[in-house]
């Protein structure tokens, strides 16, 4: 039987691997949006769609770039989960 202590610490790796798989596409996201302010304010061009597709674009590539590496680091907690899955439910 699991303790309340080993869902507390699953639940917390949980939430780290969702932050860590996530921060590479916002950064590049919130970099983006921070470059096209800046150029919206040097060139007052106060175009409110004008940041869209830039981040579009760079979130696809950000993605296709580090797709690979985000897939497989879902995949094996996954597996660590799974593979001690006995270990929680026995009792």
């Amino acid at each position: 039987m699991m303790t309340v202590e080993e869902v507390a610490d699953i639940a917390g790796q949980t939430l780290w691997l969702i932050v860590q798989v996530s921060m590479p596409v916002l950064l590049v996201s919130l970099v983006i949006g921070l470059l096209v302010s800046i150029f919206q304010t040097v060139t007052s061009i106060q175009e409110q769609t004008l940041t869209f597709v830039p981040k579009i674009i760079g979130v696809f590539l950000a993605l296709i770039l580090l797709g690979p590496w985000m897939m497989n680091t879902m995949v094996e907690f996954t597996m660590q989960l799974w593979s001690n899955f006995s270990l929680y439910v026995s009792g």
